[in-house]
């Protein structure tokens, strides 16, 4: 099972995406024999795991974004810090104490691997999304004003 997953790594981080798919396939049918449930898991996410390689990213970059450690460590720092509260008041205090708990995790942050070819995602997605009609901080007085 180890060198399934190694197999998976490995296509999803180094191959081209028609290619990289194709293994998948094939691993996913192997899968469905002794494992159906890990099986359905992975085809239903097989389109979005290769979303990254199709942007055109550094190696480095796409290795580190290929991941959920990111967003998981944010939020393990969020939940570590607002965890004992056993009683918050209303909607409102939670949104505060969950906004303060990440501004506190924030202090933790290192940069991510691959940091230096940001640009190369930003490109990526502004070249992939009609841009906006308003600039956001129009957007953001219009949300206040509401």
């Amino acid at each position: 099972m180890v060198e399934l997953v190694e197999a998976g790594q490995m296509a999803v981080e180094e191959l081209e995406p028609k290619e990289g798919m194709a293994r998948l396939r094939t691993q996913i049918e192997w899968l469905e024999r002794t494992h159906s449930k890990a099986a359905a898991s992975l085809r239903e996410g097989l389109e979005e795991t290769f979303t990254i390689n199709r942007l055109g990213l550094s190696p480095m970059l796409r290795k580190c974004l290929a991941t959920t450690n990111v967003i998981e460590s944010s939020l393990s720092g969020v939940e570590g810090r607002t965890g004992r509260v056993t009683r918050w008041r209303s909607g409102e205090m939670a949104l505060r104490g969950a906004a303060a708990a990440a501004l506190e995790t924030e202090k933790n942050f290192r940069k991510i691997i691959g940091h230096e070819d940001l640009w190369m995602l930003k490109a990526a997605l502004d070249d992939d999304q009609p841009h906006a009609k308003k600039p956001m901080s129009t957007l953001d007085e219009e949300r206040l004003a509401a």
